[in-house]
């Protein structure tokens, strides 16, 4: 297969995703195909496989622990786009061994080659008592880390002619129609009667439009160059009792803080996430891909409506 030089990567591209009829992976493959890229998406359900299909993208069968399929869609392909993730987080054993043992197979399959394989990563555990930035590494190594360390190993597959680019998603990717962390604070909210947040509130919480982040992505895969570490991040950071404000609005329920002790009773296991300050940083990103979000706000995201738990 001929692989487009990275020089001229804006060209029409084969792009293999996974995660394709997820959250972020949908509206990616929208934007890989309005931009004209040819798209190969990894469906684990005929509902997804449908899905795709009637997006105009082609369609490969199987999941994160189908290695076979994994190397197959990347060997079809000039570029990979790694979005899936198990996302247990009631066990993220399983979660961060198949989040390494898939990116150790797309790191193998692409040894050589030069072709871009953009994975998605957070910003979470980057810092303390800061943003993070682009330039900031990730403390997370070996498969026993957050992720299985997959940020990391992805990156040293540059050294061998793989174009590693790590997309850093905000905590919250928000949107109508999200079922992330925040429609999960939401029905807290609404199962408890109270709008709560962690300690003071003060605790920050970056966050971007779903739309911006698809229109990143594309950005990325047209100009990162290897090795980059992207930031998908419209806003440095929403205070967690503006988060909690903004569902009691939308609500019509009390807010209140929930003390330290009593987060990860409140909360489950969300707790130890929303007592964490997740702020960071997209300056650099912004700078080198010209990527400016104009997406409406998380707030905004709430008060819209957007999140009905």
């Amino acid at each position: 297969m001929s692989v487009p030089d990275i020089s001229t990567r804006e060209i029409v591209m084969r792009v293999f995703v996974t995660g394709a009829s997820g959250w972020i992976g949908s509206a990616a493959v929208d934007e890989l195909i309005a931009a004209g890229h040819e798209v190969t998406g990894l469906a684990r359900s005929s509902a997804s496989a449908e899905a795709l299909r009637a997006k105009g993208a082609h369609v490969l069968r199987g999941d994160l622990d189908d290695l076979d399929a994994l190397r197959t869609g990347a060997d079809a392909a000039a570029a990979v786009l790694h979005l899936a993730n198990k996302h247990d987080f009631t066990d993220p054993a399983v979660s961060n061994s198949a989040e390494r043992t898939a990116v150790q197979a797309f790191g193998a399959a692409l040894a050589g080659s030069g072709r871009p394989f953009l994975l998605a990563a957070g910003v979470a555990g980057l810092t303390e008592g800061r943003p993070a930035t682009e330039v900031d590494p990730s403390p997370f190594h070996g498969p026993d880390s957050p992720r299985g360390g997959a940020e990391n190993l992805a990156l040293e597959f540059v050294e061998r002619g793989v174009h590693t680019v790590s997309l850093r998603f905000a905590p919250t990717v928000h949107g109508a129609g999200d079922h992330g962390f925040v429609a999960h604070l939401t029905a807290i909210a609404r199962r408890k009667g109270v709008a709560g947040y962690p300690g003071d509130g003060t605790n920050r919480w970056s966050a971007v439009h779903r739309s911006d982040a698809a229109r990143l992505v594309v950005a990325s895969l047209a100009k990162a160059p290897a090795g980059t570490l992207v930031h998908a991040v419209a806003e440095e950071g929403v205070p967690t009792r503006t988060i909690a404000e903004a569902i009691g609005r939308a609500h019509d329920l009390p807010v209140r803080s929930i003390a330290r002790e009593e987060v990860a009773g409140h909360f489950g296991w969300i707790g130890a996430f929303f007592g964490m300050d997740l702020s960071a940083s997209s300056s650099r990103t912004r700078e080198l891909l010209g990527w400016t979000p104009t997406g409406p706000t998380l707030v905004e995201d709430i008060d819209a409506g957007g999140y009905p738990g």
